[in-house]
């Protein structure tokens, strides 16, 4: 594994490159859970079950630049590779995770760089989730560096269902069997069908809570 360094953006190590994304991570970690907070204080509600983050490995970076056919430099990195930096946000109900978005448009220092709705528009695999790549401002001491970090939001069964065929994709490194693949479809549209239930059932409780503080209060 090697990563050559070249003066391109003011980066020009692995160790500031880490230093920088990590910071992206910690100012996006600590704005949801701020949120989160604020959500909870005004609806009484929290629509984050549980965040991840994590810094992609060098080893993997040049992987996937290689597969793109792009030398292995940190310009390229940099340029090219929207996910070193990523943030899972895990949520409860699929209603939640339109709630975190329309948030994020909304924060004034985070710029959306583009979005990919696996919900409405599943992947052919079966898999679900929001994904949004954006540039978060770090700033160090003599400059600012608009930082991309991905994010993914999903329930906690979509999260379920992408952590097995991530460890089924890696075992059979992207060949699995024809009818794994076609049970991973098929258990793809039972979380489906539960993330939509349980929404359901969440809504009635919702709405027989609200009709009987309604009749307390006339």
């Amino acid at each position: 594994m090697e990563l050559k360094a070249i003066n391109g953006d003011g980066i020009d190590s692995w160790r500031e490159v880490t230093l920088i994304y990590n910071a992206a991570l910690r100012q996006l970690e600590t704005k949801m859970e701020i949120l989160n907070d604020e959500f909870q204080h005004v609806h009484q509600y929290n629509p984050i079950e549980h965040i991840k983050a994590r810094i992609k490995t060098p080893e993997s970076i040049v992987k996937k630049l290689k597969r793109h056919g792009y030398e292995s430099t940190i310009d390229n990195m940099i340029k090219y590779i929207n996910d070193i930096a990523g943030i899972r946000i895990i949520c409860s109900f699929t209603s939640d995770i339109y709630r975190i978005v329309d948030m994020l448009h909304e924060q004034r220092d985070i710029h959306v760089l583009s979005v990919k709705d696996y919900i409405t528009f599943p992947k052919a695999s079966g898999y679900r989730s929001y994904h949004m790549i954006v540039t978060v401002p770090v700033y160090l001491s003599d400059r600012t560096v608009d930082t991309k970090v991905e994010i993914q939001i999903r329930t906690v069964a979509m999260d379920f269902w992408a952590s097995l065929e991530h460890k089924i994709h890696y075992k059979f490194e992207g060949d699995a069997p024809e009818h794994i693949k076609d049970q991973l479809v098929e258990c793809a549209k039972m979380v489906s069908d539960l993330d939509e239930r349980m929404l359901q059932l969440n809504n009635e409780i919702l709405n027989i809570g609200q009709n009987r503080e309604e009749a307390e209060e006339a």
